[in-house]
């Protein structure tokens, strides 16, 4: 990295990294991130589909980076560092389970690509930013390890309102406790209720779909688009050049630094023992950068609040930085729910026990009558 930048600190996901003194360090950081890439020789893709992602999983690969980051916050801390070789706690194992090229894998290539269909996407075809978010959003239901609150900002605008009606909302099948709850929970934090559920703040996985430009990122919004890597629940951000996908996770001066998906390994599956073999998994070349400026304009800004104070941080951060612009903002943050806007409801999962793959045709019908509300509600 040329001598002039030297000096230059280095953002990684809300930690500062100066390369004159500590470049060690940061190429630790950068390895621990878990890397997804473009596989081959998995089981095909609901039976008689794709047995590989090469050339059009990238966006899938990079969506499964920005979640994996978030639940390595969850379990393991921003903090947690990756060595080769060395033994990792059994939360690790479980994390990287997630994502193995399965169908039976919550996070999979497959169940993502699966639920891409309700989204309109078939299988095999490039997914946008946005298009992956949509589908995390709907995966994350029938993952209960986890029990995210997955908020897709729409319109360029998060809602703190609805965020906290989400993230509150008690466990599904135990309603009757969420009147009780709310009263006791100034007093008590987190309070477990007869069912023995948690209902406490369930973390928060928020993702941010923006347009910064026409064809070209406008130069008015790199400031503030820099300045969410700076912050702590930085999960950094989707994007990269049509049809070539990257997983930004920091920058030095006008370049960001990010993962790249398109090399091609062979599928890893666990061992008996449950543990994975994750050497493939960690990205263990110097960092790939690219000019801030060739970024394509449709991006997805991640973040990560495990608790509400997490969040409401979060908001004071944008509040000082992104919305100190008068004019173009890269995104509003607003208190209450719009008014033209359809009714918040928090996603729940539909009571039926199948897979989220198997859930397209019930999803599909349900996309019918939101149109058809969105055509009332116009």
């Amino acid at each position: 990295i040329e001598s002039n930048l030297t000096l230059t600190p280095v953002w990684i996901l809300g930690r500062q990294h100066h390369l004159n003194t500590d470049k060690s360090k940061l190429l630790l950081d950068i390895s621990a991130r878990l890397w997804f890439t473009y596989r081959r020789k998995f089981s095909p893709i609901g039976g008689t589909g794709p047995s590989s992602d090469a050339g059009w999983g990238c966006m899938l690969r990079c969506g499964q980076m920005m979640l994996a980051q978030a639940l390595i916050c969850r379990h393991l801390g921003r903090d947690w560092q990756w060595e080769k070789h060395k033994k990792q706690p059994e939360e690790y194992h479980r994390i990287l389970r997630c994502f193995l090229d399965r169908k039976d894998c919550c996070y999979s290539i497959h169940q993502m690509a699966q639920m891409g269909v309700g989204e309109g996407k078939s299988i095999g075809e490039w997914f946008g930013p946005n298009t992956v978010a949509q589908v995390l959003k709907k995966l994350a239901l029938f993952d209960e390890w986890n029990s995210l609150a997955v908020y897709v900002s729409m319109d360029n605008t998060v809602v703190i309102e609805d965020i906290k009606k989400m993230c509150w909302s008690p466990p599904q099948s135990s309603g009757a406790a969420h009147s009780s709850a709310h009263l006791h929970r100034s007093t008590l934090g987190r309070n477990k209720n007869t069912a023995g559920f948690c209902t406490g703040w369930k973390p928060l996985l928020l993702i941010i779909p923006l347009r910064l430009g026409i064809n070209h990122i406008n130069p008015v919004y790199i400031d503030a688009f820099k300045e969410c890597f700076k912050m702590p629940q930085s999960l950094g951000a989707l994007g990269g050049k049509p049809n070539n996908a990257y997983y930004f996770i920091g920058f030095l001066g006008n370049e960001l630094i990010y993962l790249d998906p398109h090399t091609t390994q062979s599928f890893v599956d666990s061992e008996e023992n449950g543990t994975v073999d994750d050497q493939s998994f960690h990205c263990q070349q110097a960092p790939h950068r690219m000019k801030i400026m060739n970024l394509d304009p449709s991006v997805a800004l991640g973040f990560f609040c495990k608790e509400e104070c997490d969040f409401d941080n979060w908001c004071s951060l944008v509040q000082k930085e992104i919305l100190k612009q008068q004019s173009l903002r890269m995104f509003e943050l607003v208190q209450k729910h719009p008014p033209h806007w359809p009714p918040f409801i928090p996603p729940t999962k539909p009571e039926v026990t199948t897979t989220g793959a198997e859930l397209i045709e019930s999803t599909d019908k349900l996309f019918e009558l939101e149109e058809e509300f969105e055509i009332l509600s116009v």
